[in-house]
């Protein structure tokens, strides 16, 4: 694994804190329904992400997740104005705001989406490691779902054929309490998700997802094996979200007492205080970092708000070309 260094440290709590700042605002705007739709938040669930990035060589690794994809992309490279951009729908975002809140996409830094189909995401994450392998890529996917997304049949196929042939990839359940609003215990007679995996005989095994270095350690061993041709991985990252499902979630399933218990082991506040304890910065170096993260995320609010909506003619220049159908003119 990557050595974890103060510069780790430092770079997980300006990350991760600008992911939940970014996401609150988004929660903000929502409200003033300046983004419409589903909105799907993932505050509370940044170190399994922070530890992913540190275990990953982001110049060949991919990534695929389901519909909470806000922040991904942003870990991964992509300008976050062009992701504010595309939640607002304007033609700035990254799909011309064509995509919106549940389908964000990058190509260009290996982030597949974004998927709204519950578990949608797991058998097309086993086919980017297949295609990786086909063609020697030397690089693996990280394929990540929620807890209830793990009912889905697609998933035990996708895992059947993973271990079959031994893709370069690695399954992340992001456990974070409940499917919607229904937690694992009302769902199945084992709570411990991982266990799915001894069935196909695939390592897999539990992780504290609120804390980045041990997420970051065990996906370092998972990529590793992924990578020298050992095949599969699958883990169960145990980590909560702090809000609902969606902005539109009641979330009459769980008491305030409960969130606030688990707010007592915050990813963001965990790593601030190894940084504290540490010595790794001052007072003033961190209020330093808190102001860079607010003029970030008020940089992004700025571009999406100033920005187009996309044309009407947009909507024919998407679809498809047809060479011998000249009657309309495409412009992308």
């Amino acid at each position: 694994m990557k050595k974890i260094t103060k510069e780790t440290y430092l770079k997980w709590y300006e990350d991760m804190l600008f992911w939940r700042k970014f996401e609150d605002k988004l929660a903000a705007v929502y409200i003033q329904q300046k983004v419409r739709g589903f909105l799907h938040l993932y505050n509370g669930q940044e170190a399994v992400l922070a530890g992913s990035l540190h275990a990953m060589d982001l110049e060949k690794d991919r990534m695929i997740t389901a519909y909470r994809n806000h922040v991904q992309p942003i870990g991964l490279g992509v300008d976050p104005r062009k992701v504010m951009a595309e939640l607002y729908g304007k033609v700035t975002g990254t799909s011309k705001g064509m995509g919106g809140s549940m389908h964000i996409f990058s190509k260009e830094h290996r982030f597949y989406g974004g998927h709204g189909i519950v578990g949608g995401q797991i058998p097309l994450g086993a086919g980017l490691a297949f295609a990786d392998k086909y063609f020697k890529r030397d690089a693996v996917t990280l394929t990540y779902m929620g807890d209830g997304a793990v009912r889905q049949g697609s998933l035990h196929e996708a895992f059947n054929l993973a271990m079959l042939w031994q893709l370069p990839v690695v399954f992340i359940c992001e456990n974070n309490g409940y499917a919607m609003g229904t937690s694992v215990a009302r769902t199945a007679h084992t709570t411990d998700i991982w266990k799915l995996g001894l069935g196909y005989e695939m390592p897999c095994g539990p992780v504290d997802g609120m804390d980045p270095a041990a997420v970051a350690e065990e996906v370092s061993k998972a990529v590793e094996r992924a990578r020298s041709g050992g095949g599969p991985t699958f883990l169960e990252m145990k980590t909560y979200r702090y809000r609902g499902h969606s902005m539109s979630d009641a979330q009459h399933y769980r008491t305030k007492d409960e969130v606030e218990e688990y707010k007592k082991i915050d990813p963001i506040t965990q790593v601030l205080d190894v940084i504290k304890a540490k010595k790794y910065a001052t007072e003033a170096e961190i209020a330093e970092i808190d102001a860079r993260v607010k003029d970030l995320v008020k940089e992004c609010e700025k571009f999406a708000e100033e920005s187009d909506y996309p044309p009407v003619s947009q909507l024919y220049d998407v679809v498809y070309e047809q060479e011998d159908y000249p009657f309309l003119a495409h412009k992308l």
